[in-house]
């Protein structure tokens, strides 16, 4: 009589995998900030699908800013500008602060997923840390800019300020006035610098590029954050 205990073993074994997935589906629908075929929503904790969601913002526009409608987000879309590899069509200004600290100067007009990965940034990076090390929040973010139509210095690739993907912050000022600054604060081994790398170091798990001035003298003055797609998902943070 032929047996029926390897059927029987791999009948089980597709049972315990039908369990799991099905545990798994709800799982996933429960915390859909792990989820990559989730939307994208600003309230939503961080997750292992975050960066992938945000990086999927960077070439649809529409789900980008509808991301922020249902968030009840005030901003101003701007319209969009340049031509070709400089075409920026995400950019946008938050009217309010309840996302992202007062930037200054306030044209900067950073793209959409940049906007998107800057208030998660805020909310889970910059404030906790300067509570941590302030015990206050950070009112305004100096910047340098988002748009500028240009090649990466040194090299043939176009930057991610062609099409305003990047923002280049240059400074913390806090609530009581207190500045921070990257370019006369970075090295100086006090709260400032601890706070600065701190800043730098959290920055890496949302943005898909970040350079400091650990980088090279470029950046002396700054972080650089951008939202650039690369073909196998690799980040930079330096």
């Amino acid at each position: 009589m032929k047996s029926f205990r390897p059927y029987l073993i791999g009948f089980g074994i597709a049972v315990l995998f039908t369990i799991a997935a099905i545990r798994a589906m709800a799982w996933l629908r429960a915390h859909p900030e792990h989820d990559p075929t989730a939307r994208f929503e600003l309230a939503q904790p961080q997750g292992w699908a975050t960066r992938r969601k945000l990086l999927a913002l960077a070439g649809d526009d529409t789900a980008c800013f509808a991301a922020f409608d249902r968030a009840g987000a005030g901003y101003e879309r701007r319209a969009p500008m340049g031509e070709g590899a400089c075409r920026a069509s995400q950019r946008m200004i938050l009217t309010g602060n309840a996302f992202v600290p007062t930037m200054q100067p306030a044209n900067a007009a950073p793209g959409c997923a940049v906007t998107a990965a800057m208030a998660l940034w805020t909310r889970d990076v910059v404030q906790p840390l300067a509570q941590k090390y302030f015990g206050q929040k950070v009112a305004k973010l100096e910047n340098l800019g988002s748009y500028n139509c240009r090649k990466i210095a040194g090299r043939q690739a176009q930057s991610e300020h062609s099409t305003a993907n990047a923002i280049d912050i240059s400074a913390f000022v806090f609530a009581d006035g207190t500045r921070v600054s990257l370019i006369n604060d970075w090295d100086q081994g006090d709260r400032r610098s601890e706070f600065l790398h701190a800043v730098r170091d959290g920055s890496c798990d949302l943005f898909s590029t970040v350079l400091s001035p650990d980088y090279n003298r470029a950046h002396a003055d700054h972080l650089h954050l951008d939202m650039a797609v690369r073909t196998a998902g690799w980040s930079v943070c330096r």
